[in-house]
């Protein structure tokens, strides 16, 4: 199968996972979902990555997000590593692991690269959103853990620019100053949207508060 790119939709699947059999889009429904793959269980990065998961559980909720995990491992391995994880890093693992153990979801995600591991996958994190479009996509190293900020920053910059006509600028946080799209150049509309003003440092770069804040 070719590469999944940004804009295509979310591959859907029925697997087995440690809540059971998962249906993928109808498990998603309308949440967003971040969709995250490990090499194999009782792995040491990835057991800080889940356990950080479920420690900002509140944090994906408040966004909308559900998150779920996949490995090539079964799910008997899987119950017993969410104990490992729980117990190291302070947690409780409240999401389920997907038990592909016939590699088919790692296959349709183009999980598995046999340059770097020929069967194992790859640690790979997809975010999609309500209508199951794939909206961003980080591939990562064996040895070097995932940033969860960074993926919930993300989030943040496409909820806020779905609703509104802003981009958000290099370095950006949820509260910072926004960029007005190019496209938009009407000034009742420009007026409307964004009642408090903003800066053209040029006349393609408008810098503006951020407009839900």
């Amino acid at each position: 199968m070719s590469t999944l790119r940004l804009g295509d939709t979310a591959p859907d699947f029925t697997q087995d996972s440690t809540e059971g059999t998962i249906q993928f889009h109808e498990w998603a429904g309308s949440s967003w979902v971040v969709l995250f793959s490990h090499p194999a269980d009782f792995t040491p990065v990835c057991t800080t990555e889940l356990g950080k998961t479920a420690a900002l559980s509140g944090e994906f909720a408040k966004r909308g997000v559900k998150t779920i995990a996949i490995s090539v491992d079964p799910v008997d391995q899987h119950k017993k590593w969410i104990g490992d994880i729980n117990d190291t890093q302070n947690t409780t693992v409240n999401f389920p692991i997907i038990a592909d153990a016939d590699r088919s979801v790692a296959t349709l995600y183009d999980m598995i690269h046999p340059n770097a591991l020929a069967t194992q996958t790859v640690r790979s994190v997809f975010i999609i959103d309500p209508k199951k479009v794939i909206r961003t996509t980080f591939t990562y190293p064996a040895s070097t853990g995932r940033n969860f900020d960074e993926i919930l920053r993300v989030i943040d910059s496409l909820q806020l620019t779905d609703s509104h006509k802003v981009a958000t600028p290099a370095n950006w946080k949820d509260g910072d100053d926004v960029v007005i799209v190019p496209s938009l150049q009407d000034p009742a509309e420009l007026a409307q949207r964004f009642p408090k003003g903003f800066n053209a440092v040029r006349p393609y770069l408008r810098m503006t508060p951020q407009p839900n804040k």
